[in-house]
């Protein structure tokens, strides 16, 4: 119990840095210390700029998905304090958005899907086998590519379609009000991106994963027979092995 308590409190920290830091930080700026609108928004996008520079450093790799957010951020606010348009500013997160939408979609162009960094721990879990299972199915199975392809494109194109949806409000509703709304409609993002590609994607990928790990095993038994399954159960169990 304790160490799913961990867990959720490590996967929503991000969360709310991101999210809820922000938005409740504008209102504190704005209405308790009588800051200008633009002011406000600046100083608000500092945290998650902040926390994702740090996430870079102290990872000491270089995070496609992190690299993009931060120099988004940091030009945008710049742009925008510049220009002194609240608006603009607000923009800013639409400009995230498009630019890892994109950026996600040509990866999978490229062969290579940004949000498998993401998925791949998820499904593993730490597991040897799985993980073996993985290398196997992704060097060999085009169904399981054509999953792990599909998810970072429903991702994208998510992504795309909040930053049309923030444009349009941006421009049609006062500042104040979606500085909320464009928040909600991120999540309101997130959340179709998560069913929809759990559904085209992820549960097709659990269900290939568990099924390649049963003929492994099955592979394994079967040798025993034969007097050479512990050969076949190391290399299936093993991090790198190759599809029989």
């Amino acid at each position: 119990m304790t160490t799913n308590s961990a867990a959720l409190r490590r996967s929503l920290l991000p969360l709310v840095l991101d999210v809820a830091v922000p938005v409740g930080s504008y209102y504190v700026f704005r209405d308790g210390l009588g800051m200008s609108a633009v002011a406000a928004l600046g100083w608000s996008s500092a945290v998650p700029a902040a926390r994702t520079g740090w996430s870079v450093v102290r990872g000491r790799t270089v995070n496609a998905m992190a690299v993009l957010i931060l120099a988004v951020n940091v030009v945008g606010v710049l742009l925008s304090f510049v220009a002194g348009d609240a608006r603009l500013m607000l923009l800013k997160d639409s400009g995230v958005s498009s630019v890892v939408g994109i950026g996600v979609l040509v990866s999978v162009r490229l062969g290579r899907p940004m949000m498998t960094e993401g998925m791949k721990p998820f499904l593993i879990r730490g597991d040897a086998e799985r993980a073996a299972a993985w290398e196997r199915l992704a060097s060999g199975s085009m169904p399981f590519r054509r999953a792990e392809r599909t998810f970072s494109v429903v991702w994208g194109v998510a992504l795309l379609g909040e930053c049309v949806a923030r444009i349009v409000g941006v421009y049609v509703l006062p500042v104040d009000t979606m500085v909320w709304l464009g928040t909600l409609v991120m999540v309101g993002a997130m959340l179709v991106a998560v069913l929809v590609g759990g559904a085209l994607a992820v549960e097709p990928m659990k269900g290939m994963l568990r099924d390649e790990v049963a003929r492994c095993r099955e592979r394994g038994s079967d040798a025993d027979v034969a007097g050479i399954g512990a050969d076949i159960r190391t290399r299936c169990a093993g991090a790198v092995a190759q599809r029989a």
